[in-house]
């Protein structure tokens, strides 16, 4: 560390928070410093807020912390060893942080690494909601310009949806049903609708059922309504335990479900479903194996999420959002992202 201080948002605890002056990064061998220019908050972070994450009860995540993983930012230092032409590039970066060396990173799986760290989140990697931040070099991902700060932070949903909607496997015409239209809901459903499907949504709440519509996605369903028609494939894109299952009794013999929402608690699958429609069912965690597909998907306009974006905070309003609280003059998407460079 380096005697400069900068600011960062850090959970002390379950509910309690603090904007402190902590020690500024230095970039050790391998790493780089980056100037946060644009932090998603997200679920994950929500459950680092109330205590519900499971990482800090397995003994891979303890308070203090510093949670923010869906980032973008400008690098500022290389350490030795990283080329100094990282410098002044924008980027943003892998939050799975494989050790390198086992055999699923030797295979190119990363992400599931067992020793992984994630940044902000698992293994003492201190995350992005801080005006710096430290990370392996070989996690970076160019940004072009195109691809602007709000962009460059939403690479990282965006490649776990763009993983889920290949998962689905369709093709152009398929109908897919989207089961929960929050941010990676409609993240999914547009690179579903840019693959060509016919996309259904699911929500539970008219507004998040009107923003859907507003985003151009015309067939948006409660649950109780939702029709009685041949679903491809199905997305469980949602956190309501009772969903999976659900998933399994809409989708069509020889479908595909694919589960990418988490339930804060266990969910139950008949497997036996599953075998007599001949459903094939897969599980997506990362967004690791789809982030420079979705970094050309956002350049070249394919795809263009920033709609998805309500607010865009300093540090010191992350707490309330964590909390709950919808930003003062906030729009209708579900995303709020923080801009470390702002003032309180």
């Amino acid at each position: 560390m380096s005697g400069r201080l900068i600011r960062a948002f850090v959970l002390t605890a379950p509910g309690a928070y603090e904007v402190q002056e902590v020690p500024a990064p230095v970039a050790a061998p391998g790493e780089v410093v980056v100037d946060v220019e644009r932090v998603g908050v997200c679920g994950t972070d929500m459950e680092f807020f109330t205590g519900a994450m499971a990482y800090l009860h397995q003994g891979h995540s303890t308070y203090p912390m510093r949670p923010g993983h869906e980032w973008a930012g400008r690098v500022a230092a290389v350490g030795e060893g990283v080329d100094p032409g990282w410098v002044g590039r924008r980027v943003m970066g892998d939050t799975m942080l494989g050790c390198g060396d086992c055999r699923r990173c030797l295979r190119g799986r990363r992400h599931v690494c067992e020793k992984r760290q994630e940044v902000g989140i698992r293994g003492a990697r201190d995350g992005a909601l801080a005006e710096q931040l430290a990370v392996p070099a070989f996690s970076l991902h160019a940004l072009p310009d195109s691809v602007d700060a709000a962009l460059g932070a939403l690479v990282e949903p965006g490649g776990n949806a763009l993983r889920a909607a290949r998962a689905a496997a369709p093709r152009p015409g398929d109908r897919v049903l989207v089961l929960g239209p929050g941010t990676i809901g409609l993240l999914v459903a547009m690179f579903l609708r840019a693959a060509g499907a016919e996309v259904h949504l699911m929500g539970a709440t008219d507004a998040s059922l009107s923003f859907a519509r507003d985003l151009g996605f015309r067939h948006v369903w409660p649950e109780d309504s939702v029709p009685d028609l041949p679903f491809d494939a199905v997305v469980d894109a949602s956190n309501a335990d009772r969903l999976p299952g659900r998933a399994v009794e809409l989708v069509e013999p020889s479908g595909r479900v694919v589960y990418i929402g988490l339930a804060s608690g266990p969910s139950r699958i008949d497997t036996r479903a599953l075998v007599l429609k001949d459903v094939t069912a897969v599980g997506i965690l990362s967004g690791s194996p789809g982030l420079e597909a979705t970094i050309r998907a956002y350049a070249d306009g394919t795809v263009d999420p920033r709609p998805l974006v309500a607010a865009t905070v300093g540090l010191d309003q992350v707490g309330p959002v964590l909390a709950g609280e919808r930003p003062a003059g906030a729009g209708p998407g579900p995303k709020i992202h923080a801009d470390p460079r702002l003032g309180p």
